[in-house]
């Protein structure tokens, strides 16, 4: 149903611009069985580019639902070693990773909140290892997206071919339609660069968030922390993109710094069911209160997954200029979503967005204020008003965004 030209480039695209595959390299896709046609293109391409070997590790939500719904709960939670080891395979053979996602939004909404969280306790306590190694750039990988059939109907229901109207938005928020790709990308990344650099000039203590839907949240940044945005190197030195689309600049909160109200401003999307209208209180960097109109139990169960998911990660700037907010979209998938609006994150900082980070040891970051976690994830918190201000370590007060955009 896709024209192939334009999944070639596709897959162009992500190879050379996103894990920036070398030649003589290995590399791993994780992608849906719905979606097979299309990775054996990307497959295709990864050989045209020199790889050394190219492995599949497929899925199937609609097979993974009844397992979790039917499956007993101690087997659940006992992840295999094979399984774990294969992933320490691809940090120990220098692989680069590539994960096609299309997961259906609400593809777990039969199982219950308490079981999906006991097993995304258990997978991600027994993966820490290898998620702590891909936040570290230990391994080049990229996350990107492919319709699926009930994805692309939640995003454009009753109409007549959704996966197709959901392929031509990815098209357009990846560049993909563009006559040269990769150049539109280069131009893209030395934008968002400028803004890194204006914002590690400022050094800023804190970032005071306030908007009309209620968010009134001042959080205060780790000490020696630096702004990142697109591109990134990898501990082998070589650049890449971890995810298409990214619209943002980001870096990390003082875990023990954060004071205030936030409130949500599109649903998460997390563990295959939907977190929605949901508001957080912070002391002293601690998530104290948590509330949901819809999704409480799973936002619950993502806070108690260990200590390190009462507090913050990441803080990521996005203007409302985007392509994809100005789209209109509601994607109901975090990898478009947060690229559509301000975010922060649950659970884990980027070492990276310390000085010098991937050099140091969890303590030494801790002592830095970064926090750590087995998880890392998002949450949409920019709205069209949103203000952000900087606030300087002699007190100044700079603005940052006005009315949702970029003023620095």
């Amino acid at each position: 149903m896709y024209d192939k030209t334009v999944i070639k480039n596709y897959a162009r695209l992500v190879l050379k611009f996103g894990v920036n595959l070398q030649k003589g390299q290995g590399l791993e896709i994780a992608c849906s069985t719905e979606n097979a046609s299309v990775a054996e293109i990307f497959v295709k391409e990864a050989y045209e580019l020199g790889a050394k070997i190219v492995s599949m590790r497929w899925t199937n939500q609609r097979i993974q639902a009844i397992n979790y719904e039917k499956g007993e709960l101690s087997e659940l939670t006992n992840i295999p070693k094979w399984f774990i080891d294969s992933k320490n395979f691809l940090l120990k053979e220098n692989y680069c990773y590539i994960a096609i996602d299309d997961d259906d939004p609400f593809a777990f909404n039969s199982v219950s909140a308490e079981k999906l969280s006991k097993i995304a306790t258990a997978r991600s306590k027994a993966l820490k290892n290898f998620s702590n190694s891909v936040m570290n750039n230990g391994i080049r990988w990229c996350v990107v997206s492919l319709p699926s059939k009930n994805w692309a109907k939640k995003v454009f229901p009753n109409t007549k071919n959704p996966k197709k109207l959901l392929f031509n938005e990815i098209a357009k928020c990846t560049y993909l339609l563009e006559k040269d790709p990769i150049k539109k990308w280069e131009e893209h990344v030395r934008t968002l660069n400028e803004h890194a650099t204006a914002l590690n000039h400022y050094n800023f203590e804190y970032l005071h968030f306030k908007n009309g839907l209620g968010t009134n949240l001042k959080v205060g940044l780790a000490n020696e922390h630096v702004w990142l945005s697109a591109k990134e190197k990898s501990v082998d030195g070589i650049e890449f993109i971890a995810n298409m689309p990214t619209e943002e600049v980001f870096t990390a909160p003082h875990k023990l710094k954060t004071n205030g109200v936030v409130k949500s401003a599109m649903p998460l999307s997390f563990n295959g069911q939907i977190i929605e209208d949901f508001t957080l209180t912070f002391k002293d960097g601690k998530i104290v209160k948590a509330t949901a109109k819809r999704g409480d139990g799973i936002l619950k169960g993502l806070l108690s997954i260990d200590k390190g998911c009462k507090y913050i990660g990441e803080v990521a700037l996005i203007g409302k200029n985007s392509p994809i907010a100005k789209s209109g979209i509601l994607f109901y998938n975090t990898l478009f979503d947060e690229n559509a609006s301000c975010h922060l994150a649950i659970g884990k900082a980027y070492p990276t967005t310390v000085k010098n980070g991937e050099k140091l040891s969890v303590k030494e970051l801790k002592e830095l204020g970064a926090n750590d976690s087995v998880e890392h994830v998002d949450f949409m918190i920019g709205t069209p008003d949103l203000d952000v201000i900087g606030i300087t370590h002699d007190g100044k007060e700079i603005p940052v965004f006005v009315s949702g955009d970029w003023v620095i």
